[in-house]
C-alpha cells in the first residue's frame, strides 16, 4: 500500500528555517520523481519543486530556488524539504506526491497520482 506520510510543519517567523519531512512506503523510491506541492489559503494546491529519479530539481516557482532545497534518504525512504528565509508567501500546506515509476515526463506535475495528507506551515511576523 503506498503511503507518503508528511510532518515538520509548524508556526515560523520570517526569515525562519523549516524542514519538511515525506516518510514514504509502498514503494521504491528511487524509482519514482516525487515532489512538494503547496496550498496556501484560499487558493489551489500548486507545485513548490520536484526531484527526477535521476536526482534533478524542478522548481515550479522561481521564488523559491535560491530558499528551498529538496533531498531524498533512500535507506529511510524519505524525501526533505528544506526551507530557508521563509516569508509570509509560503504559508500554506505542504503536500509531497509521486509521480507513477512509468512515467518519462519528470517532474510534470499533471502526472502525479498520490499525495500525503500534507503539513501546515505559517510563516508570521
Amino acid at each position: 500500500q503506498v503511503q507518503l506520510v508528511e510532518s515538520g510543519g509548524g508556526l515560523v517567523e520570517v526569515g525562519g528555517s523549516l524542514r519538511l519531512s515525506c516518510a514514504t512506503s509502498g514503494f521504491s523510491l528511487e524509482y519514482h520523481a516525487i515532489g512538494w506541492l503547496r496550498q496556501a489559503p484560499g487558493k489551489e494546491r500548486e507545485g513548490v519543486l520536484c526531484m527526477t529519479r535521476g536526482d534533478d530539481t524542478t522548481y515550479y516557482a522561481d521564488s523559491v530556488k535560491d530558499r528551498f532545497t529538496i533531498s531524498r534518504d533512500f535507506v529511510k525512504s524519505t524525501v526533505y524539504l528544506q526551507m530557508n528565509d521563509l516569508n509570509h508567501e509560503a504559508t500554506g500546506v505542504y503536500y509531497c506526491a509521486k509521480v507513477p515509476w512509468y512515467s518519462d515526463r519528470g517532474c510534470d506535475d499533471r502526472e502525479y497520482h498520490y499525495w500525503g495528507q500534507g503539513t501546515q506551515v505559517t510563516v508570521s511576523s
